[in-house]
């Protein structure tokens, strides 16, 4: 069975600066990731010339390498006279005729991993449901690429694929490690609120679960379906969590957790949280 590519970094980045332009309603939208101290704009929609595409934004110069900087959205309603920005860039920004525009930080794990802009070539109105939005996408973002470099850390662990075994198993430690980030991942998207983001999520799921399947255990056909939050908290119970730590991990009440393993328990005709995880194993619900 072949597994699903991850996508790149490039692709997740296309991908965000095509939702900020849709959702903020922002005619332009652009964005780069940040290379020693540098931001290099590689992904541009809506754009009427090529004034952008390939910028070098530097740190603390500008829009955006304030808003790298200081880790916080930078707003200039009107460009041309903003007084609180050097002008470094204006050879390109007002090439392309913008007059408004917004720059938000990717922050991951405290540290701003680029920067997305969006902005628009008359002076137009800025609320803060259009800096929430930004916020939201490049937050979204942020998420996507934690989960990739976490799932690239533990893909770094298992043999490479043969023609014979286009799926590596792994040794029972391993086995383990991508359990757990299976678990953390479901967490993740539980929290997600876009649902393309929770699909792609879902994607990477499915290549830890088949990874990380046991061969060894034998197999059981069940004619059980579990709801999604069912199968959260059954993942998050196989690491040996107790009910307030799922709870913590899912930002659920215990009761609530509570709840659904009882659920998922007599679904799967288990006495035990222990004996319900098992079973989901051998019926492939879970990794």
């Amino acid at each position: 069975m072949a597994l699903p590519a991850l996508a790149s970094e490039t692709e997740l980045l296309s991908r965000a600066v095509g939702d900020l332009a849709q959702r903020t309603g922002f005619p332009v939208a652009f964005g780069g990731f940040e290379t020693a101290n540098m931001v290099e704009v590689t992904s541009v929609v809506g754009n009427r010339t090529q004034h952008l595409s390939g910028l070098v934004v530097h740190a603390s110069r500008g829009l955006g390498g304030r808003a790298l900087v200081e880790k916080r959205p930078r707003l200039a309603l009107d460009y041309r006279s903003s007084r609180n920005i050097t002008h470094d860039y204006d050879r390109a920004v007002l090439g392309e005729g913008i007059s408004t525009l917004f720059a938000v930080p990717i922050l991951l794990a405290g540290r701003a991993r680029g920067v997305l802009y969006c902005g628009s070539w008359m002076p137009a109105p800025f609320g803060e449901g259009t800096a929430r939005t930004a916020l939201q996408v490049a937050g979204d973002l942020a998420t996507e690429l934690r989960v990739r470099d976490e799932v690239h850390k533990r893909l770094a662990l298992l043999p490479a694929p043969t023609p014979s075994a286009p799926v590596p198993r792994v040794d029972a430690a391993t086995r383990e490690q991508l359990r757990e980030t299976y678990a953390e991942l479901r967490g993740i998207a539980a929290d997600v609120p876009d649902a393309s983001i929770r699909r792609r999520l879902s994607v990477l799921e499915a290549r830890l679960s088949e990874m990380s399947r046991d061969d060894t255990e034998p197999a059981e056909v069940l004619d059980v379906r579990l709801s999604r939050r069912e199968l959260d908290v059954l993942s998050c119970a196989a690491l040996g969590q107790t009910n307030a730590e799922i709870a913590a991990t899912l930002t659920l009440r215990e009761g609530t957790v509570k709840s659904y393993l009882q659920s998922a328990m007599a679904k799967l005709d288990a006495g035990t949280r222990h004996a319900a995880v098992a079973r989901a194993r051998r019926g492939g619900l879970l990794p």
